[in-house]
């Protein structure tokens, strides 16, 4: 493991491993790790008081530097936790990173980079962006300190999706996470069936105080009453599969054709994930990026490669974690 900088607790102090213009290994995917640059914050995802204010201002104040020397886009597609970075292929979705967890403020993070978030749509925007009151939500998570124990009650920036607008509706279902067909659980560590501060949502459907996003293939309800709102209009895109398609593939790296690898680089499989885009369904967009592999096999940097290819895909937040399918694939519609 490698990254490029660390922030500790008790006092913010900032402390550099890596240079910026060196890829680290921190996410569990090459791809995001290429195009990244990975900051460890000390302490434990499950214990959110590890996360102290001296922190979080060291952090944005990093984060804003690195933003404006590397024109990064100051929004939640492009500020991600280690949570949101998706598995590579099907295999390595389950050991994927749940961190920095859902005790992470994040709206607060995002005041600090003065780059408020939500509140930029007009009322009955198909998009919304999550942005619930983090002192009063206080999700009933489970295994902070045993696996099944109750958490203790705490500020968070998570919201829990159900399967129907009931409280006492099962969970989603995340394929990848659970490969047994059974639904997502309250467990601290289980992002199946949660969105985040910050992230934008197209809405699927609205039925009295609750709202249905779509969520890895499925509505996703969460309780969204006026005078407590978990949710804001948004504005934004958001892709959907062009017409005559039933579904598209969902990826979890940009990889480019076969044609595009030199004879000394391997051909790296564009394999999808266990997922289903179907037609009707949308989901916001962060825009469209190239495909591209990056060879590094030695230390030595004369054998590093960047393989370039023709194909292009859109990133997409599909589930708690984002996802790219292929721009030949989508219709990009705007959302208002």
């Amino acid at each position: 493991m490698s990254w490029h900088y660390t922030i500790r607790s008790n006092d913010g102090l900032i402390a550099q491993h890596v240079p910026t213009k060196d890829v680290a290994w921190h996410a569990g995917n090459w791809y995001v790790n290429a195009k990244s640059i990975g900051i460890e914050h000390e302490g434990f995802a499950a214990k959110g008081t590890w996360y102290t204010e001296a922190m979080y201002r060291s952090s944005a104040k990093l984060v804003g530097y690195l933003a404006r020397k590397y024109g990064i886009p100051l929004d939640r597609a492009h500020i991600i936790g280690h949570d949101n970075v998706p598995g590579t292929i099907p295999s390595t979705i389950k050991g994927m990173h749940w961190d920095p967890g859902p005790y992470w403020d994040w709206s607060h993070y995002f005041d600090l980079l003065g780059a408020p978030l939500g509140g930029f749509g007009l009322p009955g925007s198909s998009l919304v962006t999550i942005d619930p009151d983090f002192a009063t939500n206080q999700p009933a998570f489970t295994g902070c300190d045993s696996p099944g124990t109750p958490c203790a009650p705490r500020g968070s920036e998570a919201v829990v999706l159900h399967s129907e607008p009931s409280e006492t509706s099962p969970l989603l279902k995340d394929a990848g996470l659970h490969t047994d067909g059974s639904p997502s659980t309250m467990d601290v560590s289980d992002v199946g069936s949660r969105v985040a501060t910050g992230q934008q949502y197209a809405v699927a459907e609205v039925r009295g105080d609750w709202t249905a996003v779509w969520y890895l293939g499925q509505k996703g309800w969460f309780h969204n009453p006026k005078n407590a709102r978990v949710a804001k209009p948004a504005i934004g895109w958001v892709v959907t599969p062009k017409p005559g398609l039933a579904t598209v593939p969902v990826f979890g790296r940009a990889y480019p054709e076969p044609e595009a690898y030199p004879a000394n680089v391997p051909v790296q499989a564009i394999t999808p994930l266990p997922y289903t885009l179907s037609a009707g369904q949308k989901y916001s967009s962060a825009g469209t990026v190239g495909s591209e592999y990056y060879y590094a096999v030695t230390f030595d940097a004369a054998d590093h490669v960047v393989v370039k290819g023709k194909l292009k895909y859109v990133q997409i937040q599909f589930g708690h974690r984002i996802a790219f399918v292929k721009a030949d694939d989508v219709r990009l519609v705007p959302a208002f």
